[in-house]
């Protein structure tokens, strides 16, 4: 799959998803520290990533667009250190990968990931 982790997800999160054989890049390495939200919406879309996010603003971009892509999935733990989201991303992308691919929009918080088909009416 490919991902797009923005500023809030940890650079280890990206080396983890590419070791397990995800094409996944980091706005920071990319030197777009600094992009604004559409603008990266627009990126993950016209390079089919799923953007990894901390930040609510993209899953409410996303939903007021009516887009079907991209698919955008935002963290809201209260440990955001790597290996807890890894550990979310790896049963997701197991789980989920076909709703990733159609378009939805997800919300994982402890013990709880909600999904919402994309576009969102």
């Amino acid at each position: 799959m490919k991902l797009l982790a923005d500023m809030g997800i940890s650079p280890r999160t990206v080396e983890y998803l590419r070791s397990e054989g995800h094409d996944a890049v980091h706005l920071h390495e990319l030197g777009l520290d600094t992009l604004s939200d559409p603008k990266i919406l627009e990126m993950a879309r016209i390079e089919g990533r799923v953007v990894l996010t901390h930040d609510l603003d993209f899953g409410e971009l996303v939903a007021a667009s009516g887009s079907l892509l991209p698919s955008v999935i935002t963290f809201r733990l209260r440990d955001m250190r790597a290996i807890k989201v890894n550990q979310y991303l790896q049963s997701i992308l197991l789980q989920y990968s076909d709703e990733l691919k159609r378009g939805a929009v997800m919300t994982v918080t402890e013990g709880r990931i909600r999904v919402r088909s994309l576009p969102i009416v």
